[in-house]
């Protein structure tokens, strides 16, 4: 008969050293697994689900996906966006599907606006409205009939600020890297900001075109990122594609649209109207503007909106191709006017009755953010008062240091500090001065920066002040490896023992009406108090161990008998004491 496997709930991607962990084996046994497939990977490589399950298998495991249980999670722990959380407590027979969000990250010049450019051109159907009149930040494009909403944000620093305020609207993202460039330090942070986001990447490998063009080497670079393509066994997705060329164009849809398939992105469009501010401005002839893509619900023009600190009644809604509408349902951007100031890209919209309520709630607001005081971010001192209670015990760090030379080994050195009830999670490790994406990062994640040797940009300085960002700075590498372990030892759930305190002897037993037996005791060593656990012991053998419900000295009841003195004491559902017994008391004293 064969064994029953254990069956293992795992995510849609971990670390080696987090999925051994997982297991319950040593990192070297799944890396050994891995070769096995031909997969070369160190202990900090993210591996995703798929190769998970074939080495789980070898090992004698089964492995289901935990996407549900991560999703319940998420909302347990308030990491979801807010509108998700809501769009959680919809019923399933209220949602349909919604076209799925993207947006496209990544490295300066690696031709983001170019790829834009040529999905707008060619996928967008302008002649519904004589032409694209204006550029509102967001649009939708359609393959196959179906529709896509790409959110044309200034790169991840806009979407990492977006999600800070708890306002995340991206489904996907979609990865472009040069093929002649590579990997860049760009690419790493929009990487970095897209995973601490929780959503899908799919790489858009872009100019193939050029003669220096090299896949193969940008392949394995995206291998050791953790983003593992597709054709390697892994389940990142990588679409060659040529922008100038119009090359890859629809393989590049097309792979949006399996990703959003596996989503599965619904809303309920009855619901009551809620969403994000894209971007907004002042317009000349239009007053304040902002482009807002609803999330769930329906919009619809003459609502009453309240956005942040403002509000007001929608006098004129426009499509992305500038068109006039009535109606915007779910993952629709549109642009509205009729505020009575500019909201800020993140915030998220709610509609209200009328603007008299709207007026109400914004000054309910600012008398309630007056009487607060600035809300601070983590900090390495304070972590263990913030995580007390919670279960899930994460301690976020972000890396900069004066050299590469000097981040492995601090990386591989924290790595070691962690403790199974504790994890590091390093969101980011690189050599260079702190910057403000760095801390845009931070302040999204609840993360830490430790700078090693390294100076911080007057930008970084700023945002990190704005956004209560804690940024330690160190010139000595082991004073930030006591710091960390400090944390964490904070972190760790307190262990108690039980410690002796004092030891009595029974020289005399009493009867009290209505009491019961009392041990007349006399102090040997040390003390008792009220609140002690006490163990009665008769020659040598435990008998009982309990509370004291009552202590007197001579008549009177009191809270603590030191050596030397003569008291009685009675313990809880115990009423037979003898002369010649030991009372030992004890006191849970916490040791971490």
């Amino acid at each position: 008969m064969a064994a029953t496997r254990t069956v293992i709930e795992i995510p849609s991607a971990l670390t080696v050293r987090e999925f051994s962990g997982l297991l319950g084996v040593t990192p070297i046994d799944v890396i050994k697994e891995l070769m096995k497939s031909g997969i070369m990977a160190n202990i900090n490589q993210q591996i995703d689900f798929d190769t998970m399950s074939i080495v789980a298998e070898e090992l004698g495991f089964e492995a289901t996906s935990s996407y549900a249980d991560m999703i319940e999670e998420e909302q347990n722990l308030e990491l979801l966006p807010e509108w998700k959380q809501v769009l959680a407590q919809e019923r399933e027979s209220d949602l349909v599907p919604r076209p799925p969000a993207v947006t496209i990250l990544g490295h300066v010049d690696h031709g983001k606006t170019s790829l834009l450019d040529v999905i707008r051109r060619t996928r967008v159907a302008a002649k519904e409205a004589g032409g694209i009149t204006q550029h509102i930040g967001a649009y939708q494009a359609k393959h196959e009939g179906q529709v896509i909403t790409f959110l044309d944000t200034p790169g991840h620093a806009a979407f990492t600020a977006m999600r800070a305020r708890g306002a995340q609207a991206t489904d996907i993202a979609v990865l472009v890297v040069a093929a002649d460039d590579g990997i860049m330090p760009q690419t790493r942070e929009a990487i970095d900001h897209a995973r601490a986001a929780h959503v899908p990447i799919i790489v858009a490998l872009n100019k193939i075109d050029l003669p220096n063009a090299n896949i193969p080497k940008v392949l394995q670079q995206l291998n050791e990122v953790g983003l593992v393509p597709d054709e390697w066994g892994g389940d990142t997705l990588v679409i060659q594609v040529s922008a100038k060329e119009e090359l890859g164009i629809d393989d590049l849809l097309e792979a949006i649209l399996l990703t959003a398939e596996e989503l599965n992105p619904r809303a309920n469009p009855n619901a009551e109207p809620t969403g994000v501010v894209i971007e907004s401005r002042m317009q000349r002839g239009r007053g304040a503007t902002a482009t807002l893509l609803v999330q769930n619900g329906t919009l619809e023009l003459g609502d009453t909106l309240l956005i942040g600190l403002y509000f007001g009644r929608i006098k004129a809604m426009y499509n992305f191709l500038g068109k006039r509408i009535k109606k915007a349902g779910p993952s629709t951007p549109v642009v509205v006017s009729g505020l009575n100031g500019v909201p800020e890209a993140g915030d998220l919209f709610d509609v209200v009755e009328n603007e008299k309520e709207g007026r109400k709630l914004v000054a309910e607001y600012e008398t309630e953010m007056a009487l607060k005081q600035r809300a601070t971010g983590p900090s390495l001192e304070d972590f263990f008062r913030d995580m007390q209670g919670n279960d899930n015990k994460v301690l976020r760090l972000i890396i900069k240091a004066d050299v590469q030379g000097s981040v492995e080994p601090i990386v591989s050195s924290l790595q070691r500090l962690q403790h199974e009830e504790v994890d590091i999670d390093i969101m980011r490790a690189a050599p260079g001065s702190v910057t403000e994406s760095d801390v845009m990062l931070a302040s999204a994640s609840g993360a830490i920066i430790l700078a090693f040797n390294t100076s911080t940009d007057p930008a970084a300085e700023r945002a990190a002040n704005s956004d209560a960002v804690e940024i330690k700075n160190y010139q000595i590498i082991y004073k930030m490896f006591e710091d960390v372990e400090k944390a964490i030892t904070g972190m760790l759930d307190p262990i108690y023992e039980m410690k002796l305190i004092g030891r009595a002897e029974v020289r005399a037993v009493f009867r009290i009406r209505g009491a019961g037996n009392i041990a007349g005791c006399f102090m040997r060593t040390g003390r008792t108090v009220r609140n002690a656990t006490a163990r009665l012991i008769r020659g040598g053998r435990l008998m009982t161990e309990s509370t004291i419900s009552s202590l007197k000295h001579l008549q009177e009841d009191v809270k603590e008998v030191r050596q030397g003195f003569e008291f009685g004491v009675n313990l809880k559902n115990w009423n037979n004491y003898k002369e010649d017994d030991i009372i030992e008391f004890f006191v849970e004293e916490r040791i971490r």
